[in-house]
């Protein structure tokens, strides 16, 4: 450990950590999907974050990963809300980094969802859902306002309240926006379309969103690359 008289040498790569408050557990098990020189896909499970933000730091994705499998470099290529389970891409290495994130960003990357909700609605399906969301710093809802759509989802009924969720953007809450517009509020949802106080410590109703399916052509290889969550729309 440095102190305050050590001297790095050039390049030298420092890992600074803050004393945390203690967090609650989240007692559930990251599965890898896939493993290589490059990338780690993981089966993130629900209430856990992907990486680092506000009160959730040793509770995350990424720093969970970090410390059980040894990979300093760790990095998510992009990430999934909290309460979002599903398929998960993170780069083993900077060198690989921006490759892959510079993927995600220009939508290179096909995705489907899985949702479930219990109420019912008069919209016709299958529907292209196009909105402009707005998620202001310190408020916890995204909203919907007047304006040029930055946020596209494409919604399939599956039968039995199983939805199948195809977003072209990545706007925080686009699935969850947009379902609750169309009257279908994804179950478990503690935000839309009302707030809802929920215990920090109760696992025991998860949002009812899956990250199902991740597909692309690999940056660095050209290789098609798809991978499918093992979990199911009840929280297995």
């Amino acid at each position: 450990m440095a102190d305050g008289s050590t001297v790095l040498p050039a390049g030298a790569v420092v890992f600074l950590y803050r004393e945390l408050p203690d967090e609650v557990e989240v007692p559930f098990d990251i599965p890898v999907l896939h493993s290589d020189e490059n990338v780690l896909v993981v089966d993130k499970p629900h209430f856990l974050a992907t990486m680092p933000r506000g009160s959730h730091v040793a509770q995350t994705a990424l720093v969970r990963l970090r410390r059980d499998l040894d990979l300093p470099e760790l990095s998510p290529a992009h990430r999934l809300d909290r309460l979002t389970a599903g398929v998960l891409l993170f780069t083993v290495r900077r060198e690989v980094r921006g490759a892959y994130q510079t993927m995600f960003a220009r939508g290179e990357v096909g995705k489907t969802y899985l949702a479930h909700s219990h109420a019912t609605s008069e919209v016709t399906l299958p529907t292209t859902v196009r909105s402009r969301i707005v998620k202001r710093r310190g408020q916890l809802q995204a909203v919907e306002e007047p304006g040029e759509p930055n946020a596209e989802t494409y919604v399939e009924a599956l039968g039995g309240g199983d939805y199948r969720l195809s977003p072209r953007t990545g706007r925080t809450h686009q699935l969850r926006l947009h379902m609750s517009s169309l009257g279908l509020p994804i179950a478990g949802d503690p935000l839309y379309p009302h707030v809802v106080e929920v215990d920090p410590a109760d696992f025991t109703r998860p949002l009812r969103l899956l990250a199902h399916t991740l597909e692309f052509d690999d940056p660095l290889t050209g290789a098609h690359r798809s991978f499918t969550s093992a979990r199911t729309l009840t929280g297995e």
